[in-house]
């Protein structure tokens, strides 16, 4: 399909002008934290590196930091051992109600922060009469960090088809030496992208962190949340800003290239050793049947 050159520089201009509202915002913010004014008055009246000496010297902040990796390491393990075993369970097998379950795994991350969090918190509080702490947190977000690494191993198991599997197994290969040679190696991006999502979301997340969090646990978000306003405060919160930002790039960025490129070459490779692996499995079948 050709497109017309006045279309193309509509498009271009919309293109434009849409990237410009979220990322010019994300450069002024970089901009402030080098600011030595700490009204973050604009423009900068001079630049300085006096705020991200003082942000990493910062007990509180670094205490946050180490309290956000933390609840996005466990929670993205946890969601990474739950979400493959719902994959599994819902993409290869047939039973009633799967459906409604499948539906019931997504709808985390499809419900706002705030109903979600309030859910939670009268699930700890009310009914089981558990205290907020960091086990909540953790809890919390892998209620919806699950979804990140459902949707990647389902998407790839229905890419992959069984006929590999059903080889191995004709062959003589037993489960789990199907799973560890067959299986898991197609499976292994999907699942690791699933995984870097899940942190990035985990780590970044403030909504549901703030109904389910006890009075002793701050995370790098509420950190922000908490300073963003007092004197003094904010080039050192543009500060953290900008590494937050960062942090939740750089996994993204690792996941988008192994979903893209990295993927699309398993799938090849895949596709050839099925057809090598089929070929055999006819060949014996032939074999034995004379």
């Amino acid at each position: 399909m050709r497109i017309s050159l006045g279309t193309r520089v509509t498009l271009g201009v919309l293109t434009t002008v849409i990237l410009a509202v979220v990322y010019v915002p994300l450069l002024v913010v970089l901009v402030n934290s080098f600011s030595t004014s700490s009204s973050l008055t604009w423009p900068p009246p001079g630049f300085t590196l006096e705020w991200w000496g003082r942000a990493f010297r910062s007990d509180g902040a670094l205490e946050a930091v180490g309290t956000s990796a933390l609840v996005a390491l466990i929670s993205s393990a946890l969601a990474l051992i739950l979400g493959t075993m719902l994959s599994f369970a819902l993409q290869r097998f047939s039973f009633f109600g799967r459906n409604t379950v499948n539906l019931l795994v997504i709808l985390p991350i499809a419900l706002p922060g705030i109903i979600t969090g309030i859910a939670l918190n009268n699930l700890f509080r009310t009914i089981l009469g558990v205290p907020l702490s960091i086990w909540t947190v953790i809890i919390a977000h892998t209620t919806f960090c699950i979804v990140t690494v459902f949707n990647n191993a389902v998407a790839r198991l229905r890419r992959m088809g069984t006929s590999l599997e059903e080889a191995s197994a004709d062959l003589g290969a037993g489960i789990w030496t199907t799973f560890r040679l067959v299986t898991f190696p197609q499976l292994r991006s999907a699942l690791l992208t699933g995984g870097l999502l899940a942190f990035a979301l985990s780590f970044d997340e403030i909504v549901v962190t703030t109904f389910t969090a006890g009075s002793g646990v701050r995370t790098l978000p509420m950190f922000i949340i908490d300073n963003v306003a007092r004197p003094n405060q904010a080039p050192i919160v543009s500060v953290i800003a900008v590494v937050l930002v960062v942090v939740s790039i750089v996994p993204i960025a690792l996941a988008q290239k192994l979903s893209g490129s990295n993927s699309a070459g398993e799938v090849v490779r895949a596709a050839r050793r099925g057809g090598a692996a089929r070929n055999m499995n006819r060949h014996w079948r032939h074999r034995l049947s004379r």
